[in-house]
């Protein structure tokens, strides 16, 4: 449900990366609000054949693992972006597709919000590239919490037997393969000629799917 300011939404994977966003809704943000945010009793996983991740409730995810996880091991750090609209909402839907499903989620913010096209200049986003931290730090006391925030997100509900027990990590997106869906590396050169144009093309080649997404990168099981 939108508030009369918007949709506020909880991204945890590709969707961190701010020209990912951008491109995905097709504007610059700068209606935008954003800050670094915790979703507990969840985990993000590797998607077999893809970059992107997948998260699932704990409940459901447990099953990969042999013992109980920690509090902080069963997290997800990602981004609250408030102020979306409903075009916006409604390009991500198509750019998530049949995967996943959106759900309100309570997520608890880290910090104050700031214009998301600020971030490069918020000590807490040192990246140019990185909306999240590429280091997070250990999750506070969850008794010191800022009390949660219903926000939108998207949760996989395809089999598990597509995921990879492995948790999905950010840093490592952005330094492997961030570059395929925004034609930059890391450190903002960007890719030449044809491949920087295949990859940048990325987002559009989702959309283009109709909601029947077919996985063709990542690694190979």
């Amino acid at each position: 449900m939108a508030s009369t300011t918007g949709y506020a939404a909880f991204f945890y994977g590709t969707l961190l990366h701010p020209k990912i966003l951008k491109r995905v809704i097709g504007n610059d943000g700068s209606h935008l609000r954003i800050c670094p945010a915790v979703l507990l009793e969840h985990t993000r996983h590797h998607i077999k054949n893809a970059d992107y991740p997948a998260v699932v409730p704990y409940e459901r995810s447990q099953v990969f693992f042999d013992k109980p996880l920690e509090p902080e091991e069963r997290s997800v750090r990602g981004t609250l972006v408030v102020g979306l609209n409903q075009l916006d909402m409604d390009l991500l839907d198509t750019f998530e597709a049949d995967e996943y499903t959106r759900s309100t989620v309570p997520v608890h913010p880290l910090s104050p919000l700031v214009p998301l096209n600020a971030v490069t200049d918020n000590p807490s986003f040192p990246s140019p590239n990185a909306i999240a931290p590429s280091i997070a730090p250990s999750l506070p006391p969850l008794s010191s919490l800022p009390s949660p925030i219903d926000a939108q997100t998207y949760i996989w509900t395809h089999p598990l037997s597509d995921l990879k027990k492995e948790i999905w990590e950010y840093e490592t997106f952005v330094r492997e393969n961030a570059w395929k869906w925004t034609g930059e590396e890391e450190d903002g050169t960007v890719t030449d000629g044809d491949s920087r144009e295949m990859y940048y093309t990325e987002v559009e080649r989702r959309r283009a799917m109709g909601g029947n997404i077919v996985r063709v990168g990542g690694d190979e099981v």
